[in-house]
């Protein structure tokens, strides 16, 4: 499969493309499904039957009639609009189709355990992993920009791994227990990909796991793009330890959310963080979706795992560890031209804007979210508990 995108980072026969959210990340997408040849994963927490929609299912169509096997996936919850007329029309062009736990099932009201993973494999050879959802509003419109997200391609022989962890995720096979422990951050010189998985109830907390890990072993410089920031205790600890040894820590964070409510609760975390010497940048541009990592310009990790409970103990994530310094600081170097775009919150900014009613508010949004997160969370333990 000939296919070489442009600002590519080849070391060791792997190539590693940073793929932007917008047009980038579609074009790519489609491409790499009109030049597959024998078998297509697709698994996606969103998928929208929309002007973005539609031109996938026709690309994935095209290569039904070359006889390329095709496997579609979906969050029971986060694609239940996608109509059933849709879902009969791809199973009827030979498009193998399921939705991953449907809200509501034989034994249970299930909402917490969310297929969250945007993973695409392609003949085992390629591998597009990130947050894009497939959607328009993740590739924008010519009135609005689309969301800020990104991905990772992927031409290695980690994507036959990751080709396999999408049949057994298809076919219900039972997940493999994940006991090794984490290792990053090491000889600067050599690169090693990874694919980082959390799923709580195999006991895979992969990605937790790695952002603590390197949070607590970093020397210069942190850069978090987090979508959805609802921190837990030990990450929080992590980040003002590595500000206490003069780390330099930045967090890119969502300016315009799509949910409010949790936007205020982040809020709540504003004066400690920025106490601690912790930067906070809010992107405003658009709405923030992207979840990723890099780490003294060594090591980056971009995937679906937000930092949050609901990530961290429900939902089936999956992110690339990529241990390579050139790649490492090419992202660091956009991310810091993102930063430029951002405004920066200071903490003069927030004692204006933080009067008592809204410092209570902040802080009753805070408890909602915590309260839901852990609720939400408590579904797929239940569940599981039933089904031992």
């Amino acid at each position: 499969m000939q296919l070489l995108p442009k600002s590519s980072t080849i070391i060791n026969d792997q190539e590693i493309t940073i793929v932007h959210s917008g047009r980038d990340y579609f074009s790519r997408l489609e491409q790499i499904i009109d030049e597959s040849i024998k078998e297509i994963h697709i698994q996606t927490y969103i998928f929208e039957y929309d002007a973005v929609g539609i031109q996938i299912i026709k690309a994935l169509q095209r290569a039904i009639l070359r006889k390329v096997a095709v496997y579609i996936l979906l969050d029971g919850f986060g694609s239940r609009a996608l109509s059933s007329e849709c879902i009969a029309e791809m199973k009827r062009n030979g498009i193998h189709f399921r939705f991953f736990s449907p809200l509501f099932s034989l034994n249970s009201f299930y909402i917490g355990r969310r297929l969250h993973q945007k993973v695409v494999v392609v003949d085992g050879e390629i591998l597009l992993i990130g947050g894009i959802n497939i959607a328009t509003k993740y590739k924008g419109t010519p009135h609005e920009r689309p969301w800020l997200d990104y991905a990772v391609q992927v031409n290695s022989p980690i994507a036959k791994l990751a080709e396999q962890i999408c049949r057994d995720l298809y076919f219900k096979k039972k997940a493999s227990v994940f006991r090794k422990k984490t290792s990053l951050l090491k000889d600067p010189n050599v690169t090693e990909i990874r694919i980082l998985q959390n799923d709580w109830l195999n006991r895979k907390n992969e990605i937790y796991r790695a952002y603590i890990h390197a949070i607590e072993k970093a020397k210069v410089e942190v850069i978090i793009v987090g979508s959805y920031f609802f921190p837990s205790r030990k990450l929080t600890l992590a980040l003002k330890s590595a500000s206490e040894k003069k780390v330099k820590i930045k967090l890119i964070l969502s300016g315009n959310s799509d949910i409010p409510l949790l936007k205020n609760a982040t809020y709540f975390f504003y004066a400690y963080y920025l106490r601690n010497n912790i930067e906070i940048y809010e992107w405003d541009k658009s709405v923030l979706h992207g979840k990723a990592a890099v780490v003294d310009g060594n090591w980056s990790t971009i995937g679906s795992f937000n930092l949050n409970h609901l990530s961290s103990y429900a939902s089936i994530e999956m992110n690339l560890g990529i241990h390579s310094k050139t790649f490492s600081e090419d992202f660091q170097l956009h991310l810091s031209q993102i930063i430029k775009e951002c405004r920066k919150i200071a903490p003069d900014t927030i004692d204006k804007k933080q009067t008592i009613i809204t410092q209570i508010k902040n802080r009753i949004c805070y408890w909602l979210i915590k309260i839901t997160l852990i609720t939400i969370t408590y579904f797929p333990y239940k569940r599981f508990m039933k089904l031992k």
